[in-house]
């Protein structure tokens, strides 16, 4: 990828304002994030990661200020163009019906066919390289509900991932699974951006993981990004106690040189 193509932006949002009721959520964000970028968004619960990825997704709308998709206005895609541009992991994804593996990765092509069209052959090669890219493969002939929540996760990724779109945004997307597959699952989805130069934004709450997978972080508090820039600029100790209201430990991994991040508890009042 060329170093002009890696300056354009993917997602530009100006001004960004958004409240549920009178109360906004959202207040007066500016983003930039880069073609081939891999952004984490960090803050307390509350603090609009959530809200920030449906307003780029779509299926919220702003009340002030401009969202900018790979250039374009987000109110001119017309929405099967969206979702041929920006694919969704969501923090909790939920089937009606017993679905194999495959069935739910074939969702992902929905964008690229009609709403009654079957399955073409380019639909089933996105969906088997979906599969294999996120190593479900073996498990395609598999019901959704028999899986582990690791393998669950990755067939969602893997339906986003057929989708082939040029931005992947998650919500959560490690959420309720082990320290193990929660690094298997990032390290799955760095290796996929860095190979196809994909624009990743994720919500995170885990701090360590951010530092390992992130190319940049932007820190939100009370619906503003306070901060965004790399992982050195941003995740300092100042910063993060002021977006946490915690003491938060910064040190270095020895070995891979990674940034260190350990809540420390309030001191004990009235002991010696």
């Amino acid at each position: 990828m060329s170093q002009q193509k890696q300056q354009e932006a993917a997602i530009e949002l100006t001004a960004v304002e958004f409240g549920y009721t009178t109360e906004a959520v959202i207040r007066g964000v500016d983003l930039r994030v880069r073609r081939g970028e891999f952004l984490g968004l960090l803050g307390p619960n509350g603090s609009g990661k959530t809200t920030l990825i449906q307003l780029i997704s779509g299926a919220l709308k702003a009340r002030r200020g401009s969202i900018e998709v790979m250039g374009r206005s987000l109110s001119d895609w017309d929405r099967r163009e969206l979702a041929r541009q920006v694919a969704v992991v969501p923090q909790k994804f939920e089937l009606a019906f017993p679905f194999t593996v495959e069935e739910v990765v074939l969702l992902g092509r929905v964008p690229h066919r009609g709403p009654l069209s079957l399955d073409r052959a380019v639909d089933r090669d996105a969906a088997r390289e979906a599969m294999h890219q996120t190593g479900v493969y073996e498990l395609r002939r598999r019901r959704m509900h028999e899986l582990s929540g690791g393998e669950f996760k990755r067939v969602v990724v893997a339906k986003a991932l057929a989708q082939q779109p040029r931005i992947l945004l998650l919500d959560e997307p490690a959420a309720h699974l082990d320290i193990r597959h929660q690094v298997m699952l990032y390290d799955l989805i760095g290796d996929i951006q860095r190979r196809t130069g994909l624009t990743v934004i994720s919500a995170m709450h885990d701090l360590n993981l951010a530092a390992a997978f992130c190319d940049s972080v932007a820190l939100l508090k009370q619906g503003s990004i306070v901060r965004k820039g790399s992982i050195e600029e941003v995740m300092t100790y100042g910063n993060l106690k002021d977006a946490y209201e915690i003491d938060i430990y910064v040190g270095v991994n020895d070995l891979t040189g990674h940034r260190l991040f350990t809540p420390m508890p309030p001191r004990k009042q009235g002991t010696e």
